[in-house]
């Protein structure tokens, strides 16, 4: 999952109803947004919202509080019941049964039943879309009875439940809203909040779900604003506009720690950013020139230009206290050695196309570093900043050198490396191949042995980045902050925002 540009017109707004209003820091101002409405400032606007097709952070954000999965992630990241209420699984752990919460309706009215759950998966299967790798193993889908799914498998999954509930891609959708052809623009699904409506460039408001199965919401609804300046959201929020946040200008954050005016986290994440080469283009198809590159970057001055401290360096995608942790520290800042192996590859690039985009500045901020680390081997990096809908045709399209970008809501290793790195993966777009490491991901998806499973990501993982499919750079921490008046919000790890317990008091109400 990835992070429009919101323009100067939102600062000079924001300066005009300051003005107008004359609130001070902390008070919350009524933007036309909805009267109690939870309004919240995100980095980007959703390229669409179909669950099942898009890939984009921000489009999540929205979704996380509109769909639900069968089962979902705590706090801890543990799988637990979310649509289905209970499951059991077979001996040879090849059946999977689920049985549904009764009563669940989606927002149109439409009572959930277990062919809805069927639709879901097949839609993605039979389409091919985002997230079909999660369903490599799965036989059959069935729906014995309305109340009934049964996932029959080919080979054990250790890691099904992840798969089905990990993040909002394998969200169960209404039929009805497929066939139409509304989902991407009206999404209804069975979530505590249900879309109300748009404005392209500016917000998405939701609605609460007063029949929401885990009880209803305790705010009336909740508006996603577009605000792509991280500085701008933040004086927006300490102005009282807006109530939440996740774009915080990471060199604030130490300032920000010690204001009482606002509640601030700062939370370990299994998030991690990443350059990729063009496997596919000459000369970034040899690996002596992408270690070369990998060799070339200095990573602590990206990690300092980009984070301010905030973030963990790291040369694999897995963070140091996560039990899947393979220590990994090949790649120093090594001028010489990169310049030993162009030479080594008779190879001398001149130019380097890395595509970034504004909606994710810490993209538009590393490139700069990579253009001045890269120069004293004669490549000169050309950065291409486009906004994040044309980013994603462009990698999809192959039509770039090195792109930068972020995986976030990760939790089994398998969704850190398997659709990235495997040749048949669904995000592989570097078009990386490695027979091996397509042999260890493939046998990590069917190995029940918790040790020997580590065994196979860890080896999967050294050679991933030895032969740099990804040169990985750092995990990030998930950085939010919001009024003290927002109870009952809680900053989680996998990045999900979910505002379905969240409560506004009146204090501090304009």
């Amino acid at each position: 999952m990835r992070r429009p540009a919101v323009s100067a017109a939102v600062a000079v707004l924001s300066a005009v109803l300051l003005l107008v209003t004359g609130c001070s820091t902390g008070q919350r101002v009524d933007l036309g947004a909805g009267a109690g409405n939870l309004v919240a400032a995100i980095a980007g606007e959703p390229d669409q919202l179909d669950p099942h097709k898009t890939s984009a952070y921000f489009s999540f954000e929205v979704l996380e509080n509109v769909f639900d999965t069968l089962v979902e992630p705590d706090a801890d990241l543990e799988m637990k019941p979310a649509l289905a209420e209970s499951w059991e699984v077979s001996p040879d752990e090849l059946t999977w049964t689920f049985r549904l919460r009764p009563g669940v309706r989606f927002h149109n009215g439409d009572p959930l039943t277990a062919e809805d759950v069927v639709f879901s998966y097949r839609r993605i299967i039979d389409e091919g879309l985002t997230n079909v790798d999660k369903f490599s193993a799965v036989a059959d889908v069935s729906a014995p009875d309305p109340a009934t799914v049964v996932i029959r498998l080919d080979r054990p999954t250790p890691n099904l439940l992840t798969n089905l509930g990990g993040f909002k891609g394998m969200a169960i959708v209404s039929r009805r809203n497929v066939e139409s052809g509304e989902i991407a623009t009206n999404p209804v699904g069975t979530g505590p909040f249900a879309f109300a409506g748009q404005r392209s460039g500016d917000s998405i408001t939701l609605r609460a779900n007063p029949d929401y199965w885990g009880g209803p919401p305790k705010v009336p609804g909740v508006t996603f604003r577009f605000i792509s300046e991280p500085s701008t959201a933040l004086s927006a929020l300490q102005a009282g506009e807006v109530d939440w946040t996740d774009s915080i200008p990471t060199q604030r954050v130490s300032q920000l720690e010690g204001d009482d005016s606002l509640s601030l986290a700062v939370t370990p994440s299994n998030d991690y950013w990443y350059l990729a080469l063009n496997n596919a283009k000459p000369p970034w198809n040899d690996v002596r020139v992408r270690q070369a590159v990998a060799y070339g970057i200095d990573r602590d001055a990206i990690v300092a230009a980009t984070s301010y401290g905030t973030a963990a360096l790291n040369q694999l995608a897995i963070p140091e206290g996560n039990p899947w942790f393979t220590p990994y520290d090949t790649y120093s800042y090594d001028i010489d050695r990169a310049r030993s192996l162009l030479q080594e590859a008779e190879s001398q690039p001149q130019n380097l196309d890395m595509l970034v985009t504004s909606e994710y500045p810490e993209t538009v901020t590393a490139a700069q570093i990579i253009a001045d680390n890269l120069a004293p081997l004669g490549i000169t990096v050309n950065i291409r900043t486009v906004d994040f809908a044309t980013w994603l045709d462009e990698q999809n399209n192959g039509n770039f050198d090195m792109l930068m970008m972020g995986w976030l809501g990760n939790i089994d290793p398998d969704d850190f490396y398997y659709a990235q790195h495997h040749t048949d993966g669904t995000s592989n777009a570097q078009k990386f191949s490695d027979p091996e490491v397509d042999r260890l991901l493939d046998a990590g998806r069917v190995e029940t042995d918790r040790d020997a499973r580590a065994d196979d990501y860890a080896k999967a993982a050294t050679l991933i980045a030895d032969n740099v499919s990804y040169i990985y750079l750092y995990n990030p921490s998930v950085i939010q902050a919001w009024t003290p008046a927002l109870q009952g919000y809680e900053a989680r790890r996998d990045g999900a925002i979910r505002f379905r317990t969240a409560e506004l008091s009146e204090e501090g109400a304009a």
